[in-house]
C-alpha cells in the first residue's frame, strides 16, 4: 500500500502529540500493532451484563422484575450523564442546554412508555410471592433517582410541602436541614407510629451523606440554577420552557403514576400491601397530587400546581384514591 499524503500527515500529527507528552510514538505504534481486534461482546461486556440477574426465588417472572429495574437504572445513569455535563459547562448557551434537556426528556419518555412491559409481563400471583422474599428492599431505594431530583432543581423545592408551608424560613436553611425534611422520607415511615422503616434506615445509612454532599455541590449547578444563569430572553425561550415542563411532568407525575398504576394492579386489596413494598406507604407516597413536587414552579400556573397530577391520575388510574 502506498504511503499517501493523508497517512503521512496523520503520522506527523501523532508524533507531535506524543512528543508533547514526552512519549515515544514508536512504542505506541507497537502497541497498536500487537493489540487484538476489539469485539462487540468485549466492549459492551455482554457476558457480564447478562450474568447480573440473580433471583432469590424460583418464580420465573422474578427475572423480568430484576431486568426491568436494571434497565431503569441504566436510563437513570444516562440522565445523570447529561445533568453532569450541564453542571460542568462553563460557557452555557441556550442551544447546548436545549440539546441536553431534550436528551433527558427522551430518556424519561422511554422509561414511562416502556414501564408496561414489566407491569404486563409479570404474573400477579408470582409477583406477590417473590416480592415478599425481597423485603425490605424497595424501588424507593433508587439512589440514582434521588440524584436526578437533586440535579434537577433547588433543594427547597424537594422539601415536604406541608413542612415548608408551616416553616417558610426553611428556604434559607442550611442544606443539611433542608435534607432532613425532604419529601420522600415520609414515604417510608410506619403508618401507625410515624417511625422510619428499615427500608428508609438502610437507605439513609448508605446514601445519606452522599446526598447531602451532592445537594451542597449543586446549589449553583443544578439544572434550575443553570437555567437562571442564561440571559433573560433565553430563559423565556418557548422550546426550553416546554422541555422543562415535559421533564417536570415526566419525573414528578408520569413516572410516579406508572408505579402507582402497577401498585394498584398488584397490591390493592392485598392484606400485606405495605409489607410487599418494603414498608413504603405507596398509597399516600406515589400519587403526585399528595406530594406536589414541582421542579420548576415558575413555569406552571397556580391552578396547575394546585391540581398537580390530578388530570394524569384520572387518565391513567381512573379508580385511584
Amino acid at each position: 500500500m502506498d504511503i499517501t499524503p493523508e497517512i503521512t500527515n496523520r503520522i506527523k500529527q501523532l508524533d507531535e502529540k506524543y512528543q508533547a507528552m514526552g512519549q515515544d510514538m514508536v512504542s505506541y505504534l507497537d502497541g497498536l500493532l500487537y493489540m487484538d481486534y476489539l469485539k462487540y461482546w468485549d466492549y459492551v461486556h455482554t457476558d457480564t451484563l447478562l450474568s447480573l440477574q440473580n433471583p432469590r426465588t424460583n418464580f420465573p417472572d422474578e427475572k423480568i422484575f430484576i431486568m426491568y429495574h436494571q434497565i431503569t437504572e441504566l436510563f437513570f445513569k444516562l440522565c445523570i450523564h447529561e445533568y453532569e455535563q450541564i453542571a460542568a459547562e462553563k460557557n452555557l448557551i441556550l442551544p447546548y442546554l436545549i440539546n441536553k434537556v431534550k436528551r433527558i426528556v427522551h430518556y424519561f419518555d422511554g422509561l414511562v412508555t416502556t414501564y408496561d412491559i414489566m407491569v404486563d409481563g409479570m404474573d400477579k400471583e408470582q409477583f406477590l410471592k417473590f416480592r415478599m422474599a425481597l423485603l425490605p428492599a424497595s424501588g424507593f431505594q433508587s439512589a440514582q433517582y434521588r440524584k436526578i431530583e437533586l440535579l434537577s432543581t433547588d433543594l427547597v423545592n424537594l422539601v415536604h410541602k406541608e413542612y415548608a408551608t408551616k416553616n417558610p424560613g426553611i428556604k434559607n436553611a442550611p442544606v443539611s436541614e433542608m435534607y432532613e425534611h425532604i419529601y420522600w422520607k415520609t414515604g417510608a415511615t410506619e403508618l401507625a407510629t410515624g417511625r422510619k422503616t428499615l427500608t428508609l434506615i438502610q437507605f439513609e445509612e448508605k446514601y445519606g451523606e452522599e446526598f447531602i454532599r451532592l445537594a451542597s455541590s449543586c446549589v449553583k449547578d443544578n439544572l434550575y440554577a443553570r437555567v437562571k444563569t442564561l440571559p433573560e430572553a433565553d430563559q423565556k425561550n418557548p422550546e426550553l420552557i416546554n422541555l422543562l415542563r415535559e421533564l417536570d411532568a415526566n419525573v414528578n407525575v408520569n413516572w410516579c403514576l406508572m408505579h402507582y398504576k402497577s401498585a394498584v394492579r398488584y397490591l390493592q386489596g392485598d392484606p400485606d400491601i405495605i409489607a410487599a413494598t418494603g414498608g413504603t406507604n405507596w398509597q399516600k407516597y406515589l400519587p403526585p397530587r399528595f406530594q406536589r413536587v414541582v421542579f420548576y414552579p415558575e413555569l406552571w400556573s397556580e391552578q396547575e400546581k394546585a391540581e398537580w397530577g390530578k388530570t394524569w391520575v384520572k387518565k391513567i388510574v381512573p379508580n385511584a384514591v
